[in-house]
């Protein structure tokens, strides 16, 4: 009972895991492709930078945080359920 159990939170974590790396990997890699797309966005300039170093300089990196933070608290609220599942057993 015990080992399904760990298997189930371990797949419960790798799913978590996959997902959010999904999500911010389709976002990054669109980054460039919505640029290549777009070549007129490589002319904008924000603070005397271009646009599209501003987006994957700036930009990125706080939604990288972010999903960070929002990864963590999943995966602790994961770790909660598999505890109190485990205590009720």
């Amino acid at each position: 009972m015990g080992e399904v159990l760990v298997r189930s939170l371990i797949r419960a974590q790798l799913v978590l895991a996959v997902r959010v790396f999904a999500v911010f990997g389709s976002l990054l890699l669109g980054l460039p492709a919505l640029f290549a797309s777009y070549p007129g966005l490589a002319d904008f300039r924000v603070l005397g930078l271009p646009l599209v170093w501003v987006v994957l300089g700036g930009a990125v990196y706080p939604l990288l945080v972010l999903m960070a933070l929002l990864y963590v608290h999943q995966a602790e609220r994961n770790e909660r359920e598999f505890v109190e599942l485990i205590e009720r057993s």
